[in-house]
């Protein structure tokens, strides 16, 4: 005899079961198609993986080069508040200028505008949701995704992976 908790988790179970059978298929061929895309991809800069292995952190590595995210205020770029400019750790191409980046209470590093030539971006269709990925015009490395919400002038908030980045201060 099964008790209702029982019931309930086993239900639960089968019907999670039975969304990631029925799902997992259409979100399994997006992403194979993403990633087609992007082997075919050029960047200036390039490097073998176990060559991104040795010139990166563990972290830079899992949100540079596998597309991670780091965990909400825990750069410390996120209260970097000096005149500088931050940089791509794969690859020291500058990105951002201090004048651009903002408080988005969001606690990742967040810019209304990169520099001029500096990003790229792909759609993103992980998880389930159309986001903008913004990745280094440079390297390809993964740097955080666009979003419109943020102020003006621009009104978009480029919310970046502090690992992702390395800061420069002007002299």
């Amino acid at each position: 005899m099964f008790s209702r908790r029982q019931f309930l988790v086993a239900s639960g179970g089968l019907g999670a079961a039975a969304l990631v059978i029925g799902v997992l298929p259409k979100f399994s061929t997006s992403i194979a198609l993403v990633d087609e895309v992007r082997a075919q991809e050029v960047f200036e800069v390039t490097h073998s993986d176990s060559e991104w292995r040795v010139r990166l952190s563990a972290e830079q590595y899992e949100i540079l080069r596998e597309e991670g995210t780091e965990r909400a205020y825990s750069s410390p770029l996120n209260n970097e508040h000096r005149k500088g400019v931050f940089a791509c750790a794969g690859c020291d191409l500058s990105l951002f200028s201090s004048d651009s980046k903002f408080d988005s209470r969001t606690g990742w590093p967040s810019f209304w505008a990169p520099l001029d030539n500096a990003v790229a971006t792909r759609q993103d269709r992980s998880f389930g949701v159309l986001r903008e990925e913004v990745h280094c015009r440079r390297c390809g490395g993964h740097l955080g995704h666009v979003f419109e919400d943020g102020p003006k002038p621009t009104g978009l908030r480029y919310c970046m992976n502090g690992q992702a980045l390395t800061f420069k201060p002007q002299a």
